[in-house]
């Protein structure tokens, strides 16, 4: 897994959350928010209440897997 992250970031690479998608980006992927930290879950859509495994941190962004639908 790569990490490319940086002290202000509050989530790590393998950290596991339930997240809410609040938005949906450009290229599809839900966003959801973690402490502001905006992350990237790609095959959901606004609303949903996943669980998710976070895949690769960056400065501004993380992207993740989705874990589990509720």
């Amino acid at each position: 897994m790569f990490n490319e992250q940086e002290n202000n970031a509050p989530i790590s690479a393998g950290g596991v959350h339930d997240v809410t998608i609040e938005g949906i980006a450009r290229e599809g992927d839900g966003i959801a928010r973690i402490q502001g930290f905006v992350i990237f879950v790609p095959g959901t859509k606004v609303g949903d209440n996943v669980t998710i495994t976070i895949e690769k941190v960056m400065r501004k962004f993380a992207i993740a897997a989705l874990t589990e639908k509720s």
